[in-house]
């Protein structure tokens, strides 16, 4: 056989080998993440705010969302109108007291049955983001998530969500600090920055506050992250509830964007942590407290950012190319999702 035809035959059986190597990475690059997106109580209008959630993910051409929705929680109480109430506005109210009590009974007697069948296969899915702030779970239910979690699975916290579970050791540990619920000095230390360094104060105080809704200016702590790669070192968001004072154990976390609360819109005067990184087990978090509404998901960095945390908290590294984006100096960066 001749050097050429000898030389050919060698190339035609690397390609054979490789090829197939080649094709089953180009599949897996390709292959969209499937994401499983939890809602169905919030103490913020979920019925609003998920379909946007969903679009946002799904725009990034990434991934894969489906939604599932908890049982109702209960309907809220009518408040009394102050002061004396004259005859016809209180047999409103007490219309509406009927009208609740037969609603609170409804829902009261159909939970047990509704709960007892949600119940989510967490493994089937690349990565589980959170729009729930409500009831707590079924123990079968929070045992298999902190499964999922702990043994590699992702998770992506939304702004409320971080509410939740005050109760649930795990849940605080995935999320790092949250707020409100009952948490308090003993849920842990809040996250303050003092000087380049993040220190937990241990201060006695509630956990969970937040000022006036304004645009905030989002400052990136940790540029070289995947997640912030390439975005502006600040940016103007549109208006939403900058979190503060919120508390616990504050492990394995890194601080990935700061906002700062005014004090003259009821803030707390610091250097909030917005953007988190959780280790958890073998697991991934990333973890955002902005998205308060429809409003604030317009916000061009917080699409952004939600899109390369979610492929960051499955993957490990964030594949999206920065958008052309023409970043606002003095207002907020906003695009429809």
């Amino acid at each position: 056989m001749k050097r050429s035809s000898l030389s050919q035959v060698l190339k035609l059986c690397i390609l054979i080998l490789i090829c197939p190597v080649y094709c089953l990475a180009a599949d897996k690059a390709d292959k969209k993440l499937s994401v499983l997106l939890i809602d169905g109580q919030n103490n913020h209008q979920w019925q609003q705010t998920t379909p946007l959630l969903k679009k946002i993910l799904e725009n990034s051409g990434r991934f894969e969302v489906e939604v599932s929705t908890t049982p109702p929680s209960p309907p809220r109480k009518p408040r009394k109108p102050k002061g004396k109430l004259s005859e016809g506005q209180q047999k409103n109210y007490e219309k509406q007291l009927a009208e609740w009590k037969t609603k609170a009974a409804q829902v009261q007697q159909e939970a047990p049955a509704l709960w007892k069948n949600w119940r989510p296969d967490f493994k089937k899915y690349d990565v589980v983001v959170s729009n729930y702030n409500g009831q707590s779970w079924p123990e079968e239910v929070k045992q298999a998530f902190d499964k999922y979690v702990s043994s590699g699975g992702s998770f992506v916290v939304v702004h409320a969500a971080d509410n939740s579970f005050s109760d649930w050791p795990a849940y605080n540990k995935m999320i790092a600090v949250g707020g409100w619920g009952g948490r308090d000095e003993t849920s842990g230390p809040m996250l303050r920055l003092r000087g380049d360094k993040w220190i937990k104060d241990t201060t006695p105080g509630r956990g969970g506050t937040h000022g006036t809704k304004i645009p905030v200016v989002v400052k990136v702590r940790k540029p070289e992250h995947p997640i912030v790669k390439g975005l502006p070192r600040e940016w103007m968001h549109p208006a939403d509830e900058v979190y503060g004072k919120l508390r616990g154990p504050a492990e394995n976390v890194t601080v990935l964007a700061t906002a700062y609360s005014e004090p003259s819109e009821r803030g707390t005067g610091e250097h909030e942590p917005i953007m988190m990184t959780v280790d958890y087990g073998k697991g991934r978090v990333f973890h955002t407290t902005l998205g308060h509404d429809t409003v604030a998901l317009q916000g061009t960095g917080f699409q952004i950012t939600l899109q390369r945390g979610t492929e960051w908290a499955a993957t490990g590294k964030v594949t999206q190319p920065l958008p052309n984006t023409k970043w606002k100096d003095n207002e907020p960066t906003v695009q429809a999702p």
